[in-house]
């Protein structure tokens, strides 16, 4: 009996090194700089409006150093640019296709005409063109880009096919926080990936979608950023196909979220983590007064239980090095962080005028998979609705909604944590978890052309687990 459980308390010793000591990129010497995307620039079209051109290429990109790999990018070989407007404008942005394959160019978390949203009714041929048109009406905040594809959306991701789309508001000009694109205000795009020994990419399908055991930020393999010696401003964006990220520093440091997806939270929150599952963004505040190296990390912390279960299922966020911050001299001081950063309108459960079930099974929503031909759901234009979210399998999926923001109101009955209680567009939903969110369908009826509602893991939305809504105007 003493020898069964010595070799019982080894076991589970050894187990517990596994999930939560061990990190799975261990060694790495962080030798790279790390790539920011540039602005993408514009011309003003003869009404003021701002317009891009967004070019949506093969292309190839050396990971690693004299190893090629095709790849995709917007604009160059992996990855776009970064879009920028100001809330208010009216931007057009000219979509070419350059692919051998049909793309489309979704605005993730931006509020546009169903016919601008760049869903897969939006399809763009090989060596076609597609314009989107419209004015930014919601507040500040880090949206992204990326290709809507009807099955295709997770391999064409997946070759880099994304951007970011910051937008700038009279609230975030005044909060005077640090926003040097490059400089102190820094872009972070997270990506787990497979690589062959010739390195090339390697798409494999574990448990119904892709896991990575290289982390890519920006495209870059190992990287390192030089920073000055203050508080730092980071937009993270988790851009991988499925993998959940849990992120903080090695050394434990405190520091401020500010934002979700859809704008800057009431107030920063003081946090040693932050979570991510695919399509979700934050912006953290980072002080690195004390100029010490620390590596950046996603920590295997979903509970032993849950950790537990994704690692036999294949599917844990795992323990990984993501990337290193070298603080250099500090050139200024730095910027003072307001305690107040936003009024959010809160809304009122009470007066909502729909409740929806959404249950999440095996590549489903509410029992049905994706057909492009069926509607799913009508929604009135300038109503209230509270969706609730039940996932019903074994699994983690983070859920999207196109169109709107939404407010997460409970989980399982219970409020949100104060870094989830802003606005947001996709929400992760855990197995046997039931999320009640909120939200209002004030702009853009069609009645024709649909939104999509979809699971974020890429080979999910690709194998079934969207729906697709329109807002009508019973008026007309």
């Amino acid at each position: 009996m003493i020898a069964l459980a010595l070799l019982l308390a080894l076991a589970c010793a050894i187990f517990y090194w596994i999930l939560f000591v061990r990190v799975s990129n261990a060694g790495l010497a962080f030798e790279n700089d790390l790539i920011i995307p540039p602005e993408m620039e514009f011309t003003v079209g003869p009404d003021g409006e701002k317009r891009f051109t967004l070019y949506v290429q093969e292309g190839e990109r050396e990971f690693y150093p004299g190893l090629g790999a095709p790849t995709m990018g917007v604009n160059g070989n992996y990855l776009g640019p970064t879009i920028r407007a100001k809330r208010g404008e009216r931007v057009v942005l000219n979509v070419h296709n350059y692919l051998n394959e049909d793309t489309t160019m979704h605005w993730h978390g931006m509020h546009v005409p169903a016919e601008m949203d760049g869903t897969p009714h939006q399809k763009i041929t090989p060596g076609g063109d597609w314009t989107a048109d419209y004015t930014i009406t919601q507040e500040a905040g880090t949206m992204w880009y990326h290709p809507h594809t009807h099955g295709g959306t997770a391999t064409q991701v997946h070759q880099g096919l994304a951007g970011l789309f910051y937008i700038d508001d009279a609230n975030s000009e005044r909060l005077e926080l640090p926003n040097e694109y490059g400089v102190d205000d820094i872009p972070l795009v997270v990506q787990d990936r497979l690589f062959n020994t010739d390195g090339t990419f390697n798409y494999q399908i574990r448990t119904g979608a892709h896991y990575g055991d290289t982390i890519l930020v920006n495209g870059t393999v190992a990287p390192r950023l030089a920073v000055e010696s203050r508080k730092i401003r980071f937009r993270i964006l988790n851009g991988s196909n499925a993998r959940i990220y849990w992120l903080g520093f090695e050394d434990g440091r405190t520091f401020q979220q500010i934002a979700t997806d859809g704008g800057f939270l009431d107030s920063p929150v003081d946090t040693k983590r932050v979570r991510l599952a695919p399509g979700e963004r934050a912006e953290l505040i980072v002080d690195f007064a004390d100029g010490e190296a620390v590596k950046l990390k996603s920590f295997p912390e979903a509970g032993l239980l849950e950790t537990t279960a994704a690692w036999f299922g294949q599917t844990t966020n795992g323990h990984f090095d993501v990337m290193e911050i070298r603080p250099q001299p500090a050139t200024r001081v730095s910027h003072e962080i307001p305690d107040t950063l936003n009024r959010i309108q809160r809304l009122d459960r009470d007066r909502a005028n729909v409740t929806r079930n959404m249950f999440l099974g095996g590549m489903v929503i509410n029992g049905r998979s994706m057909s492009m031909m069926r509607i799913d759901e009508r929604i009135r234009l300038g109503d209230t609705e509270i969706w609730r979210i039940r996932n019903n399998t074994g699994r983690t999926h983070p859920f999207h909604v196109h169109l709107v923001q939404f407010l997460i109101l409970d989980r399982d009955g219970r409020p949100p944590s104060a870094q989830e209680a802003g606005w947001k567009d996709t929400v992760h939903v855990a197995a046997g978890e039931t999320v009640n969110i909120i939200m209002q369908f004030t702009q853009y009826a069609n009645r024709h052309v649909p939104y999509m509602y979809h699971c974020h893991i890429l080979e999910h939305e690709d194998n079934g687990m969207m729906g697709q809504f329109v807002v009508v105007d019973d008026s007309k």
